[in-house]
């Protein structure tokens, strides 16, 4: 299909849509209606967001998988089987024979090394997971190598918890193996085709991309040569709708089989709506509100717990946030044995004004409240600008893009942040708490960009120690006791970020869809779904 073709397809599913046609989507193609707003790159080196984990994790092949009914349990993909060095200090995987890309290229060890090498030595956004265990641009090549075709060793540059990183292998965009030839016939003065890669994909996996628009639709179609049999459906067709309204409509008439991103009150009245199915996926992220500590007012440890007390958790959890999350006030996600209990915080103005006048804000001060324009995050927002007022607070809000309000964290030029983010794509407690609270390098010249403690300028010796020797303990029990330590210290020291609810991302399924499984790494395979 021409884009000629596709765009007078897209026409006359609205021009019928306008008179309430029930304008069927073809059965043997999935239709997606998303906001690809922050669909900026499909590069795996610096791809950031939920939406690209759900591209590449159809474009590419990781070398093992994730059970999405139980994320502890790491599956074989690309690799057959792996064993953890008897120091625990290695991994080496045996990748399984006549796999070949999109391309025809056989997949060997060489491209999976290659593709690791390459993200570390880019150094762009999603090196940050392999920095945190040691690996640098330098080491690459050393540590991460093809023993033979099938054969790959990864050394690990200092102590870590190796699950971790087969955690880190199977859900993180930057793990996607490339087809090492075709990228580099695309290579641009030394840029590892990194200028291709933002637009284009090298993949093994079930479905290759054909056409992109950016925000405005992708074109996905079955990849007959994969090797787990092609996929059921021969095509994916992901479209750009950005309204929530025109979204309920067009799932409720047919014209899409999957809505994502939808606002909470269009998702309720769907669940009355007997042709669709209203699927939701528990994300180990969370919905936070974060102050810079480079901001003489909240470095005073007084003030942040005037503003923890000034929010209204459970209002925001009742009236904002259903479809979108459910309380939880801890950085480490629900479900692992290491969080600890909820603390119970709670509005308490009275509580925050004492506070705010031992600090020497007995009449507040004004602020600002970075966030992006899209629910939920701007309804808490509001809701934050309400309850800071009761204390004095003035606080005005900046709404933005995602490169105006997380640029304006990543560069620490910030008041408060209203935000979602977090980890948790690889189930430990190591996830959540190296993006939200560790922070090795408080100096702005360490740029650890990808860290939100470092955003935010909360720096704890004490902290960053223990999660650097946590991750390191081999004992499972010893080792959770140290991360509820850590959750304790957070508490005590009144860290920069206070979570508020932990992410849900409510989809939306025609019931003629069937075999859809949100993954709650955001890694939604759909190389099984087919329709009635």
């Amino acid at each position: 299909m021409t884009w000629a073709t596709l765009s007078l397809a897209m026409t006359m599913a609205l021009a019928l849509a306008g008179v309430h046609a029930h304008a069927a989507t073809p059965r043997d193609q999935l239709v997606i209606g998303m906001n690809m707003n922050n669909l900026l790159s499909l590069d795996p080196a610096g791809a950031t967001g939920n939406d690209v984990l759900g591209v590449a994790a159809n474009l590419y092949d990781y070398l093992v998988e994730l059970d999405p009914s139980n994320l502890s349990n790491v599956q074989p993909a690309l690799a057959e089987r792996w064993q953890i060095g008897a120091d625990r200090n290695s991994l080496t995987l045996t990748l399984r024979p006549g796999v070949r890309f999109q391309s025809g290229n056989l997949l060997t060890a060489d491209d999976a090394a290659w593709s690791l090498q390459r993200v570390l030595k880019l150094n762009l956004a999603m090196a940050s997971p392999w920095k945190s265990y040691g690996f640098s641009a330098a080491n690459a090549e050393q540590l991460i190598r093809a023993v033979d075709a099938h054969t790959l060793h990864i050394a690990f540059p200092a102590p870590t918890d190796p699950k971790m990183v087969l955690y880190t292998l199977g859900t993180s965009v930057s793990a996607a193996i490339l087809d090492r030839k075709a990228v580099l016939m695309h290579e641009k003065q030394g840029d590892l085709g990194a200028a291709w890669l933002l637009t284009h994909a090298a993949g093994s996996g079930p479905y290759a991309l054909t056409e992109w628009r950016a925000k405005d639709a992708m074109l996905l179609d079955r990849f007959d040569g994969y090797w787990r049999g092609p996929a059921k459906l021969r095509r994916v067709v992901m479209r750009h709708i950005a309204e929530s309204l025109s979204l309920r409509f067009m799932i409720d008439r047919g014209d899409v089989d999957l809505a994502a991103g939808m606002a909470g009150p269009d998702i309720e009245a769907l669940k009355r709506d007997a042709k669709v199915v209203v699927q939701p996926v528990m994300r180990g992220n969370t919905y936070y509100v974060a102050v810079s500590m480079k901001e003489p007012k909240f470095a005073d440890k007084r003030v942040r717990l005037a503003l923890r007390s000034l929010i209204d958790y459970d209002g925001i959890n009742k009236a904002i946030m259903p479809n979108y999350g459910v309380s939880h006030q801890r950085p480490v996600m629900l479900g692992l044995a290491a969080v600890l209990p909820e603390p119970g915080y709670r509005l308490d103005v009275a509580a925050a004004r004492k506070l705010l006048a031992a600090a020497g804000y007995p009449r507040g001060f004004t602020t600002t409240i970075r966030v992006l324009s899209d629910p939920p995050m701007i309804n808490i927002a509001t809701s934050l600008q309400a309850t800071l007022a009761l204390a004095g607070i003035e606080a005005s809000i900046l709404s933005g893009t995602g490169n105006q309000v997380y640029g304006a964290m990543r560069d620490r030029k910030f008041d408060i942040v209203v935000g979602r983010g977090g980890g948790g794509v690889e189930p430990h407690p190591h996830a959540n708490l190296r993006a939200l609270v560790y922070n090795p390098n408080n100096s702005d010249a360490a740029k650890l960009t990808n860290f939100q403690g470092w955003r935010t300028s909360f720096y704890s010796p004490q902290i960053n120690r223990l999660i650097e020797q946590a991750v390191r303990e081999r004992d499972e029990t010893a080792q959770n006791a140290m991360y509820r330590q850590v959750q304790q210290l957070y508490d005590s020291e009144v860290g920069a970020i206070q979570p508020i609810a932990q992410m849900v991302e409510t989809v939306v399924l025609s019931k003629r869809v069937h075999n859809y499984v949100g993954h709650p790494s955001a890694t939604t395979h759909l190389r099984d779904v087919y329709k009635d």
